[in-house]
């Protein structure tokens, strides 16, 4: 079956979850592209008929096993990946939330390789996707007042 993220014809949506539980964030590497062994947040593509914040708590149980609560939008980030050639191979406009950990223990699916619950200033020496610890410091102010 062929990636219809692979070679669009649009941006796709996509949400992300920075989940604060007792002062950390949790991190997770991913295990396959567009960002393979790269830290960053769980997430993925917006379905047909969903909002954002159902988006949100989907995708994180998907691919965490947690239960969460987003609290805000703590940004936004344009991913676009050109092949050798100049063409546009993925492009996705991800919209990050700050999200408040509720229940459940990490238990990975196939998109990643492992996490971590992290002290949010740690992210500065990690390789992670652009502009993570941006939206992690925003995040993180956003949990504080939600």
């Amino acid at each position: 079956m062929t990636d219809p993220r692979l070679y669009p014809d649009r941006p796709f949506l996509a949400v992300s979850a920075a989940i604060f539980r007792a002062g950390k964030v949790l991190l997770v590497r991913r295990a396959r592209p567009p960002a393979t062994g790269v830290w960053t947040l769980p997430g993925g593509v917006v379905e047909v008929g969903e909002t954002l914040m159902e988006a949100v708590v989907r995708e994180v149980t998907e691919e965490t096993s947690l239960t969460v609560e987003p609290l805000a939008l703590a940004g936004h980030r344009n991913v676009v990946v050109r092949d050798a050639d100049g063409r546009v191979a993925r492009h996705f406009v991800v919209l990050p939330f700050a999200a408040r950990w509720i229940a459940g223990e990490f238990s990975p699916s196939e998109e990643l390789a492992e996490a971590q619950w992290a002290d949010p200033g740690a992210v500065a020496g990690l390789k992670t996707t652009e502009g993570l610890a941006e939206v992690i410091a925003n995040a993180e102010r956003l949990a504080a007042q939600g």
